[in-house]
């Protein structure tokens, strides 16, 4: 049997029976809920969930029912860029499955929660039909509360769907990429301009590290965060991402003082990053 991972990231992160709400729902459709997170301050929640084709699209469609019921983005305030209730929905091929297998249930699932929910969808990643789409900031830029204003450009019409937006949940962000690895390092300042200068050196869309996405958010308590997607772990080890943010913060004369990694890692890199601290060739 084919396998396959989505990744949901939910505009809800200060409730804390709603990653609860999440395992009811998916439950009893059969997918297993692997891991699960959520940040107050970005005020966002990150799950992983593994099952058939079958069992991950209908858990993405329960999400959206779930994200619909419970957010309401009028009046949600966080650190985090986001379109959606249920704003970032990409699907992951595992055993037995290929890209394209991942991108065609990315577009059954829009197609459903368009049908059941009224909610609009942008495809991103292997996933988009317009390749002006396929990075995902791209998809996200101006947020829920510029969607209506770029509706009005028949460019940005969206992939699933003929309004600019859900009233309460906006529109989610559906795609289909490779692993990915995500974490947060703290930085002990609270200049961001510095942050930013930092995420902007790591960034590969600014001659930074291939397949590195980096944000910066003040995270209060006289801290910075940068935010870091590894899209490509392969060709951007884990270690060298951390290495480089202490050798850019010390550059500044700025200490990182934590970090968190959110959801679940590919075995190879925790090995690789391992095997680097360690000094050894192999595992």
């Amino acid at each position: 049997m084919a396998l396959f991972e989505i990744v949901p990231n939910l505009s809800e992160g200060r409730d804390p029976a709603f990653l609860d709400a999440v395992e009811a729902v998916v439950a009893p459709i059969g997918a297993r809920v692997l891991d699960g997170s959520r940040d107050a301050a970005h005020h966002r929640s990150v799950v992983t969930i593994a099952g058939s084709g079958e069992q991950v699209v209908a858990a993405a469609v329960a999400l959206a029912g779930l994200a619909v019921e419970r957010i309401d983005l009028r009046t949600h305030r966080g650190l985090h860029p986001r379109i959606g209730a249920l704003d970032v929905l990409p699907f992951v091929p595992l055993t037995g499955a290929t890209m394209q297998d991942a991108a065609a249930l990315a577009h059954r699932a829009g197609a459903a929660i368009w049908e059941r929910y009224r909610i609009p969808s942008f495809y991103y990643g292997a996933a988009a039909k317009d390749a002006g789409r396929r990075e995902l900031p791209a998809v996200r830029r101006g947020e829920f509360e510029g969607l209506a204003g770029r509706f009005k450009d028949p460019r940005w019409a969206p992939d699933e769907g003929d309004v600019a937006r859900h009233e309460s949940a906006g529109a989610i962000a559906i795609g289909a990429r490779g692993l990915l690895i995500a974490f947060n390092v703290e930085l002990a300042t609270a200049d961001l301009a510095a942050g930013r200068e930092i995420a902007r050196a790591l960034r590969e869309r600014d001659g930074g590290l291939r397949g590195i996405r980096a944000l910066a958010f003040p995270f209060g308590n006289g801290r910075v965060q940068i935010s870091v997607n590894v899209t490509n772990p392969a060709a951007t080890p884990l270690y060298r991402v951390f290495e480089l943010i202490a050798i850019l913060a010390a550059a500044r004369g700025i200490e990182t003082s934590g970090g968190e990694l959110i959801g679940c890692i590919p075995r190879a890199a925790v090995e690789a990053t391992a095997a680097y601290s360690l000094g050894v060739t192999t595992l």
